[in-house]
């Protein structure tokens, strides 16, 4: 999915408030940008997204039946 489909998606579903939506949008922006920047650039990008995405944690956990 393109990141302005995915953006319109989390606008449409009111997904602002959901940190796994964003890191995803962010994921997206940054695959599209990927033949703009260096590979040392977009590497540096992509792990700072891991790291964003450990810290969620198991955010899910009690929220299965609305997240998935």
């Amino acid at each position: 999915m393109k990141s302005d489909e995915l953006a319109k998606y989390i606008e449409a579903t009111d997904g602002m408030s959901k940190p796994w939506l964003l890191l995803q949008l962010r994921l997206a922006k940054l695959k599209e940008r990927r033949q703009e920047i260096t590979t040392e650039e977009f590497n540096r990008q992509l792990a700072e997204l891991h790291t964003e995405l450990m810290k969620l944690g198991q955010w899910w956990i009690g929220q299965e039946e609305d997240v998935f």
